[in-house]
């Protein structure tokens, strides 16, 4: 691999801006893509390209993540066209009589719904957005609620999929026998994830006010438009015909055992939606909800509304392993280096892996290269290393938060009906907030 040095940086800054202006998120990650691998070699480009795609869609974790989120539009799809999604904002609707108790029943779903920040993100929104539509709240708005509350909560909580490969790369990389164990003592020292869950409620009863673009969004929600322009969310929409609901359990169902299975099958969210798919698909048979047909139209039009964010995800995989071509992540931690001591190497390594994490779009394999580089850095200069390994996974969690090309902010604003532009641009000041926040602590942290 050549070293590029500042030019790596280069691909990552035409996506940005290109995003910024023409909002368009697949088109700017591919452009990126290849203005990276006409750096590499140009008389190459088709035929790295291709290698790449190649190896992206081949890849597990792609194949993975295309049938976990196929098969969510499915379910989604599905409870909608039942009237069970409608059944539950019914129930909710008759105990909420306001926007802000509507945002923060959203929050304390995202509180307990912590296994996996996929299911976080996909499910609450799909439950609370007809319920929020009620009190004028802009979908994004709705998306910041669910997406600050997917990555943070689910890196707190030491039972979640995040949880689980975090300890697994620090076994990994020698820092202890029990990644576990030492996990659990890094999270009190994860400090973006505790301000940027704890900032939710004060932006939902007002004591922090919509700023920038999310005031515009709540502006235009409040005169009638709820979803942003150039959303298409029909299949995942569901529309009041004023026909007599189903039960409240057709939907609680699904749910129940989605959250059970995935949690049975050692936090496997792909098998906890195949076995939530097959209870539907009881419970629609039993009760004859839907003919056979309608059933497998529907699932099939529910997979299909994934396309645009999987299209966004593939894209972004993509651009990630240009950079890696080009030496992003080594080049950019082989500069902050100097700067990493003792009492600096919190802070310092939260800055460089939140905007590496950001840039590239890779919260977890950026780190499984990353640990072998950081961790033996603060046993050297004996940092704390709860501490530092804390200030890791936060940057993570900020990367996954902020990232508009990122699975968490793509799926977020897919469950909840505005574009991933649209959310990572309202969401952006109030993570930022979050995350100079957390860096201050981290700065004082580092020096007591």
């Amino acid at each position: 691999m050549d070293n590029y040095g500042l030019w790596s940086l280069f691909p990552t800054l035409v996506v940005l801006g290109m995003a910024i202006v023409t909002r368009r998120t697949i088109e700017s990650l591919f452009t990126g893509a290849l203005v990276g691998l006409l750096m590499v070699d140009p008389t190459a480009v088709v035929s790295q390209g291709s290698d790449i795609l190649l190896a992206v869609l081949g890849d597990d974790t792609v194949t993975w993540i295309i049938l976990v989120c196929g098969l969510f539009g499915s379910l989604i799809a599905l409870l909608v066209k039942t009237g069970g999604v409608l059944a539950f904002g019914d129930v909710i609707t008759r105990r909420i009589h306001t926007r802000s108790r509507s945002l923060l029943t959203t929050w304390l779903l995202g509180l307990v719904i912590f296994i996996d920040d996929y299911l976080n993100a996909l499910a609450i929104s799909a439950s609370m957005k007809k319920i929020t539509d009620r009190f004028r709240v802009s979908r994004e708005m709705l998306a910041y609620v669910v997406d600050s509350t997917a990555a943070p909560i689910c890196i707190l909580v030491p039972i979640s999929t995040w949880a689980v490969f975090f300890a697994g790369l620090l076994e990994e990389n020698g820092v202890a026998d029990n990644g576990m164990g030492v996990y659990l003592q890094a999270i009190p020292y994860m400090f973006y994830a505790w301000i940027a869950a704890i900032l939710v409620p004060l932006v939902a009863v007002g004591a922090i006010p919509a700023l920038g673009p999310m005031r515009a969004a709540e502006q235009r929600a409040a005169g009638g438009q709820i979803m942003p322009d150039g959303v298409d969310d029909a299949a995942l929409e569901a529309e009041d015909d004023g026909k007599r609901r189903p039960h409240l359990l057709n939907f609680l169902l699904p749910i129940a055992a989605l959250i059970g299975f995935t949690w049975y099958f050692e936090i496997d969210i792909l098998r906890g939606v195949i076995v939530a798919l097959a209870v539907m698909l009881v419970l629609i048979f039993s009760q004859r909800l839907l003919s056979f047909h309608d059933t497998f139209d529907t699932a099939l039009e529910g997979f299909k509304s994934m396309i645009m964010p999987l299209g966004t995800l593939v894209a972004g995989f993509t651009l990630k392993e240009v950079n890696d071509l080009l030496g992003l992540t080594e080049y950019v931690i082989a500069t902050m280096k100097p700067m990493m001591t003792a009492g600096m190497l919190p802070a310092v390594v939260f800055v460089t892996m939140a905007f590496l994490a950001f840039a590239t779009g890779s919260f977890w394999g950026l780190f499984a290269v990353a640990m072998p580089i950081v961790l033996p850095l603060a046993a050297s200069v004996d940092a704390n290393m709860p501490l530092v390994i804390g200030s890791l996974i936060s940057a993570s969690a900020f990367g996954s938060h902020t990232c508009f090309y990122g699975d968490s902010t793509v799926l977020s604003a897919q469950g909840s009906g505005c574009t991933p532009m649209a959310h990572a641009l309202t969401q952006l000041p109030y993570a930022l907030i979050a995350a100079v926040l957390a860096i201050v602590v981290f700065l004082i942290a580092g020096h007591m």
